[in-house]
């Protein structure tokens, strides 16, 4: 029986996935100060990059001319990143490619976010990251999806 979990092979796919996860984000206990007190994300602005982002990552668009170290290091010059930061990330990222996503692409883009956390963590904290085995959200996320996350 085929699956029908579509795969992240579109913009439109990229774009629910990125709104979906940075709602999370915007709730979230660990990353939401980071994003909104110490980084000032003005979310009109920054949506849409992520999703150019994104797109060129995944589906080889052009479009995308930000420098990701960059932003982030000013981010960590102002308050520190630590790792516990790069393990909630991930974890609700790969949450967000695997409650709506299944395919070769998805597994692309849970590969990159590791990949990218991994090199934040080592340009800007001087650690080797690696992902947690279980990318377990704990109590205040709802997996289920009946919260916030599930509203895209």
């Amino acid at each position: 029986m085929a699956s029908t979990t579509p795969d992240l092979d579109s913009r439109t796919q990229i774009h629910h996935l990125v709104v979906g996860f940075y709602r999370e984000v915007v709730f979230d206990d660990l990353l939401a100060p980071v994003f909104g007190e110490v980084a000032e994300v003005d979310w009109t602005v920054h949506i849409p990059k992520l999703i150019d982002y994104w797109c060129r990552v995944l589906l080889g668009e052009p479009g995308y001319d930000g420098f990701v170290l960059a932003a982030h290091r000013a981010v960590h010059d102002v308050e520190a990143f630590r790792a516990e930061h790069f393990d909630r990330w991930y974890a609700l990222w790969v949450d967000a490619v695997d409650r709506r996503w299944q395919g070769p692409i998805a597994e692309q883009a849970k590969a990159h976010a590791a990949r990218i956390a991994a090199v934040l963590a080592r340009r800007l904290l001087a650690i080797d990251w690696a992902p947690p085995e279980a990318t377990a959200l704990g109590p205040a996320h709802d997996v289920a999806g009946a919260g916030t996350a599930g509203a895209l």
